[in-house]
């Protein structure tokens, strides 16, 4: 197989990121194949032509159960080949064996995104590269495609975020739509809405700092500068600082160490590998 950025190999110890983190940005497709199985054979090509001929519309992440048992059995294979289908963190669709092309170019087909989902998925790529003006023709451009897409909520969400108009996100959330509650984005906003409120009228975080090397009992001065660092993506040092003001003055404002706790794992999302060993942290402090 000639390189291609539209296939990848996936192992036990990258399969969070590669698949389940990959396919909330875009359907994700994974052949669990092994080399003895002539089927697998056959229907590898077939896969990797779709994956380079629908040029990043989906990934194909592709899993040698061999060399990964272990991967294999937490994804419950039974017969191979066997290929999954990820959207949003979950298995949404598979098939088995090795089917023909037009069989397998109409399973991927419907789950693509229709046109104004494209056009979401590419608003965000610009989100990411902070060029929030072009992101904001997209979403409009998708809106009058369909004002009903899935993801247009959330990604108008993350654009008033991005753009520092808490107002309105504040106001985006107090009217989020019932399926969308739970979902990972918008627990996301909630906790970076709420951190930047407690930031808003703060002193800044050198200046905190070196308030705590005076004053190390004030409790509200941890508690401002863990919203700090969390505003700024130093989410490891918020969790220690956070954890040591639990451990210090657990009742400090209503427990508001374990409910900031609280938020930052919604925030990070439980696959992320700094949010179990918090949670194992926090559990020996409450109990």
């Amino acid at each position: 197989m000639a390189d291609s950025p539209f296939i990848t190999i996936a192992t036990g110890a990258d399969f969070a990121q590669r698949v389940l983190e990959t396919s909330r940005q875009h359907p994700v497709l994974v052949d669990f194949w092994a080399g003895w199985c002539a089927p697998c054979r056959q229907l590898m090509p077939v896969l990797e032509k779709l994956a380079n001929e629908f040029q990043g519309q989906f990934l194909l992440v592709k899993v040698d159960t061999d060399a990964e048992q272990a991967l294999a059995g937490q994804c419950k294979i039974r017969s191979l080949p066997t290929v999954q289908l990820f959207k949003d963190g979950q298995v949404v669709d598979q098939f088995l064996g090795a089917l023909p092309e037009v069989q397998v170019r109409a399973f991927i087909e419907k789950h693509l995104p229709r046109a104004a989902e494209q056009l979401l998925v590419e608003a965000r790529r610009h989100l990411v590269k902070s060029d929030l003006s072009t992101a904001a023709e997209l979403i409009e451009q998708a809106r009058a495609l369909d004002a009903q897409a899935k993801n247009l909520f959330i990604t108008e969400l993350q654009l008033k975020l991005a753009a520092g108009d808490y107002d309105t996100a504040n106001l985006m959330l107090e009217h989020t739509p019932l399926d969308l509650v739970n979902a990972p984005e918008v627990l996301t906003a909630r906790g970076q809405l709420h951190f930047a409120a407690i930031v808003k009228d703060t002193p800044m975080a050198d200046v905190l700092e070196t308030h705590i090397e005076t004053h190390p009992d004030d409790s509200l001065a941890h508690y401002q500068l863990a919203a700090h660092l969390i505003t700024t993506g130093q989410f490891a040092t918020a969790i220690d600082r956070l954890l040591a003001l639990m451990q210090k003055d657990r009742q400090f404002n209503d427990e508001a160490p374990r409910k900031a706790l609280l938020m930052v794992f919604d925030m990070l999302g439980n696959h992320d590998e700094r949010v179990a060993p918090a949670r194992a942290r926090m559990a020996r402090l409450l109990f």
